[in-house]
């Protein structure tokens, strides 16, 4: 059981990245999921989550991200995204990808099952 991230950079304010997370050894449409960061000297927060509806996911965004950054799952891919555009300074940090442990999208760390390594985002002039 595995999820992989990646997609994570170095990139300037107002730019864009796409984060991937692809899961192995289990089926990551039966579970919700999510985006954590952790900046430096921070702690974690849930950036966004997606519960398992196919017709109408419900879906989360903390307030900074808002109207920037997209969350998608592809189950067919076994995987999920961030897209995240208009990138500020404060956007840097250390990005996780989650599964829960049920099918019902939560911004507490402590329901999350399985955690991907993390890619570094960085945004910098």
């Amino acid at each position: 059981v595995q999820l992989q991230a990646s997609g994570g950079g170095s990139v300037q304010p107002g730019g864009s990245l796409r984060l991937s997370c692809v899961a192995s050894g289990f089926s990551l449409g039966d579970y919700a999921v999510a985006w954590f960061r952790q900046a430096p000297g921070k702690e974690r927060e849930a950036v966004s989550c997606i519960d398992t509806s196919d017709e109408t996911p419900y879906y989360y965004y903390t307030d900074s991200v808002k109207g920037r950054f997209t969350l998608s799952r592809d189950n067919a891919e076994n995987s999920v995204y961030l897209q995240m555009n208009s990138l500020k300074p404060e956007d840097t940090a250390v990005y996780y990808c989650a599964s829960a442990r049920s099918a019902w999208a939560s911004t507490s760390g402590s329901d999350y099952r399985y955690w991907g390594q993390g890619t570094l985002v960085t945004v910098s002039s």
